[in-house]
């Protein structure tokens, strides 16, 4: 049953700590799941955290070193020797766990650290795993797997299964390969359970396989996962041979970042390397400033496009009134449209293909919500003509006609741009969500003033221009 930490807790904790009460700090860790006790580590003090870790056992250190925050995991590992971390970590992880945490050392710690590895095969494939880009299905993948051959019989299964119970956390699936180590099938674990022994694998395993190459890229292999309900994804080289297996507790990180970097972006912001409050301040401003300045010159031409109509707001300053409404409208749809099409093209629900459907059903939707807003924006006139007596002038029926139309055009034109920007970047190999929120609405805003005062030329010369 899950528990939640307190303050309480933590108090209680320190205190057994500053008293060097084992016995309390090994009853209270032992009613905590891993990630309550990673919680706990990042609340402590270095020389805390180091005092309660000794009362974990291997197994569990190593689980607990996975869940802790990068940046307390960072600091603890600097304060351990490399022989310390790789018997007392490395040893009791599986390989893509170990793998990651070695990569987050300093290189010439990392060479030492593999050196102290006990086990050779475990090194090695840590080292193979080290090789592969941390983006991709290779670097995001386990060694650690159940295989057989096709050429065996199910008693084969039950061994091998009994041979890697205690190296493997989780076990889906047995993998069958050929003799040159292709996946060419599997066989679930009811399968193992509820067939005879005696039964040759090629009668028994499943060729209904759906499997990634180390290079398919990690949020690729995510979508599959999620599309398919998988909770584990085989992973072969080039070639087709049987490399390693995807699990799905790996995928649900990789979602996350995933979606973490989307809406940095879809703010403005370049991707953050680590925690919001471990990132130095000059790194965090560096990140925010290259398109605050971007989206500061766009909007600096919303002065520009003003100022060719200076004459028509010298005529009839109540246009000026309704200038932030305006583009406001078309920013705020745009931004809508945008998130849309881009949460779209990364769940895979449109492809760039399907540009033109697009394109007619934002029409629709843009015509529509430009109508809703029309129709507010007459009434909110003609309510407060009436409300308040020449607060637009004699001319508020026109003057509210042209707001009216305006906010069709530029919410139509917010809708296009939002919907379509997304699709032509990524047409060019560029991430989407960089045109979302903040540059979409600079684009509108400018745009936007040039509809509103056309619009009003045509309709309020010899009125009020």
């Amino acid at each position: 049953m899950p528990i939640q930490l307190t303050k309480e807790h933590f108090n209680k904790l320190k205190e057994a700590i500053d008293a060097g009460n084992d016995a309390y700090i090994n009853a209270f860790l032992e009613e905590l799941h891993a990630s309550d006790i990673a919680e706990v580590f990042n609340e402590l003090s270095l020389e805390e955290a180091k005092f309660v870790y000794k009362h974990l056992t291997d197994e569990e250190a190593g689980k607990v070193l996975v869940e802790m925050d990068e940046d307390i995991r960072e600091r603890f590992l600097a304060s351990l020797t490399s022989k310390e971390i790789a018997e007392q970590f490395i040893d009791n992880m599986e390989s893509d766990d170990a793998a990651d945490v070695i990569a987050e050392l300093p290189q010439k710690v990392q060479g030492e650290v593999l050196s102290h590895i006990e086990d050779s095969e475990q090194a090695s494939d840590i080292v193979d795993l080290l090789n592969y880009d941390k983006n991709t299905a290779g670097g995001l993948m386990a060694k650690e797997l159940v295989e057989v051959n096709v050429k065996g019989t199910m008693l084969d299964c039950v061994r091998a299964l009994r041979e890697h119970a205690d190296d493997i956390k989780h076990i889906y699936a047995i993998y069958v390969v050929d003799d040159a180590e292709k996946l060419v099938g599997l066989i679930s674990l009811k399968k193992v359970l509820t067939t005879p022994l005696r039964t040759p694998i090629r009668d028994v395993f499943s060729t209904e396989i759906i499997s990634v190459n180390v290079n398919t890229d990690a949020a690729e292999a995510a979508r599959i996962m999620e599309k398919y309900d998988l909770v584990v994804l085989p992973v072969t080289d080039l070639i087709g041979r049987l490399a390693g297996r995807i699990t799905i507790d790996d995928v649900v990180d990789v979602i996350r970042q995933e979606e973490t970097e989307d809406v940095q972006k879809m703010a403005a912001v370049e991707v953050l390397d680590e925690p919001y409050m471990t990132i130095p301040l000059w790194p965090l401003i560096k990140k925010r400033v290259g398109w605050l300045v971007i989206l500061f010159v766009g909007e600096s031409f919303t002065a520009t496009a003003m100022s060719f109509f200076e004459g028509q707001i010298e005529k009839a300053v109540v246009l000026a009134l309704f200038v932030p409404l305006i583009i406001s409208s078309g920013g705020n749809t745009g931004s809508q449209a945008s998130t849309l099409i881009i949460r779209a093209l990364a769940l895979g629900e449109v492809t760039i293909s399907e540009w033109w459907r697009i394109v007619k059903k934002e029409i629709v939707v843009g015509f529509s919500l430009g109508l809703i807003l029309g129709a507010i924006g007459f009434i909110r006139i003609a309510l407060w003509s009436a409300i308040f007596k020449n607060v637009y002038g004699d001319h508020w029926l026109m003057v509210a006609s042209t707001v009216s139309v305006s906010l069709i055009g530029v919410v139509l034109w917010g809708n296009l741009s939002g919907s379509v920007l997304p699709i032509v970047l990524k047409k060019f190999g560029r991430d989407p969500a960089v045109s979302s929120a903040p540059f979409v609405a600079t684009l509108v805003d400018v745009t936007g003033l040039v509809i509103y005062f056309s619009v009003a030329t045509l309709m309020l010369r010899g009125i009020l221009l």
